[in-house]
């Protein structure tokens, strides 16, 4: 399941891509899959940054990159062990909500990049997740959560005054958010409840058989409760001068 649309990016034979924080790896296989495309990612847990490993370790078993090198490490976002300029691509997905320092994260993930080069943020949607902030404490107070909910133009306005340009806009997940509300409402990591079972199982369906009827409501509700605010932005060719 991708957050980030591939087809609003540029990817050509010899561009690098840091995905930063990566997880277990969707965006960053989804990178690798494109011809003569080199990719690194990065996350904090280690057993996240193990699976985005092992999934590119299979891929190129498998035959299924497109030719390019791979790397995963443990790494801190907001302290990343590249040179300035080093990057064609930065995705950084529903990762800058955990990070306290998160003006620190921004300005690693743009220093890393190359000028006149693209930076892909995603974060929760303001209002389905100020929902679950308000069905849940815990949801919000757990160690590692989410410590902050952007609005949009804020994140706009941080990301623009840290040297980039931000170009387009997109949402994501519009059906994810009822299932999050659901879990707020029974217990977050309660995955026992019916309601969440029940949901789950439709949701896994959906991203298993892609429905014309299901894939049609959610770019529908997208623009009204998408679970994501997806926003592409591009590095200053004056950047640093």
């Amino acid at each position: 399941m991708l957050t980030v649309d591939f087809s609003k990016l540029e990817l050509k034979p010899g561009f690098k891509v840091l995905d930063a924080g990566c997880g277990g790896g969707r965006h960053l296989s989804e990178a690798y899959r494109a011809r003569g495309v080199s990719v690194v990612g990065i996350d904090l847990n280690r057993d996240d940054a193990l699976k985005a490993h092992n999934t590119t370790k299979i891929m190129r078993h498998e035959g299924e990159h497109g030719g390019g090198a791979s790397l995963v490490m443990v790494s801190d976002v907001t302290r990343l062990p590249f040179k300035d300029a080093s990057f064609d691509l930065v995705i950084c997905s529903e990762v800058l909500e955990h990070i306290p320092d998160h003006r620190q994260a921004i300005a690693e993930v743009i220093r890393v990049l190359k000028p006149g080069r693209s930076l892909v943020v995603s974060v929760p949607r303001y209002l389905p997740e100020r929902i679950c902030w308000a069905l849940s404490e815990d949801y919000h107070n757990e160690e590692g959560g989410h410590i902050r909910i952007y609005r949009t133009g804020d994140l706009i306005n941080l990301l623009e005054r840290a040297g980039t340009t931000c170009v387009d806009k997109g949402w994501a997940h519009a059906l994810h958010s009822p299932y999050w509300w659901i879990k707020c409402m029974v217990g977050h990591k309660n995955d026992s409840s019916l309601p969440v079972r029940l949901y789950h199982r439709f949701l896994v369906w959906d991203i298993v058989k892609k429905p014309l009827l299901t894939r049609t409501l959610d770019k529908l509700l997208n623009p009204l409760i998408a679970k994501s605010v997806v926003l592409y932005c591009r590095k200053g060719a004056s950047y640093g001068t």
